[in-house]
């Protein structure tokens, strides 16, 4: 970063640790023992389509490496696109089984990045959810390094007072977001 950086107020943007989606399953421990939130085996890689080529290799590399898990049945791999243009990735486990899960999701990230296509990357998400049903989503922002946690309620609201109080519950498992306005709703993801 030089001078003139400094003097017009840009920052250097925070480089993704990919490694940090390891620390899920950990956290999920502690989310577990202290709001009962338990993991649904679901989780997912949002980005931006790219066309061409080279884009399209990578994403049947991604799907067929992870489809060539013997050890999960059927399809447990998906892409869609959302109403805005993005693709996800939807990764299926099964609910125990959450260090795989995580590391699907990095695969993928890893992936994308390696070939030329961080830029693209956006988020994922893992979903949980507790004994009545409420959805939580732990969503891990590429570019800035960070988790938050996402609580939809019907009619796309949200439950704001979960979403803090999980924070602070993962305040020592994860680098949670500081900046609430990047706290971003992901209405409908696939994962939820």
């Amino acid at each position: 970063m030089g001078f003139l950086d400094i003097l017009l107020g840009r920052t250097k943007p925070v480089a993704p640790e990919l490694d940090r989606l390891f620390a899920v399953p950990s956290a999920a421990v502690t989310l577990e023992a202290a709001a009962g939130f338990t993991p649904t085996g679901r989780g997912s890689v949002c980005f931006t389509t790219v066309e061409g080529g080279a884009f399209t290799r990578i994403r049947e590399d991604v799907e067929e490496l992870l489809n060539a898990d013997a050890e999960r049945a059927g399809n447990p791999v998906e892409f869609s696109r959302d109403e805005y243009g993005y693709t996800w990735l939807l990764s299926r486990r099964g609910p125990a089984d959450l260090t795989a899960l995580a590391g699907d999701l990095h695969a993928v990230n890893t992936a994308l990045e390696g070939s030329g296509f961080g830029p693209q990357l956006l988020c994922s998400l893992v979903g949980f959810e507790d004994a009545e049903g409420q959805v939580l989503a732990l969503v891990y922002l590429y570019k800035r390094g960070t988790f938050y946690p996402f609580a939809p309620l019907p009619g796309e609201k949200r439950d704001s007072a979960l979403e803090l109080r999980i924070k602070a519950v993962l305040a020592d498992d994860l680098r949670i977001e500081q900046d609430l306005a990047r706290w971003f709703p992901v209405w409908g993801a696939p994962g939820l």
